[in-house]
């Protein structure tokens, strides 16, 4: 698909959610994740806990290509993780729109 652009592209989800950690998993994450359905939003959420040194899974990377868009959730957690702190150029080489405000 490298000539087709992104509007033409049919997306599995919306929204990817990228977060680390119990402190906003169950809590902020949570909360957010029932709102965007609510409104209709496909968001992907990792249910699955990865552990410090734990390869990312096939599916968890082809999740972020199947994603229009991402939502970083940021905490004391994701900073502490050297993969989410390499997730966001993950989601510009997968062909997302970036979006800075």
């Amino acid at each position: 698909m490298a000539s087709s652009s992104s509007s033409a592209r049919r997306w599995r989800y919306e929204v990817f959610l990228s977060f680390r950690g119990e402190d906003t998993r169950r809590t902020f994450l949570d909360h957010l994740y029932a709102a965007l359905h609510q409104k209709g939003i496909r968001a992907f959420k990792d249910d699955e806990q990865l552990r410090k040194g734990m390869e990312i899974s096939p599916a968890l990377l082809e999740s972020i290509e199947e994603s229009w868009s991402a939502i970083i959730i940021f905490s004391k957690e994701y900073a502490a993780s050297s993969w989410c702190l390499k997730s966001p150029s993950s989601f510009l080489f997968a062909g997302m729109n970036p979006c800075v405000n």
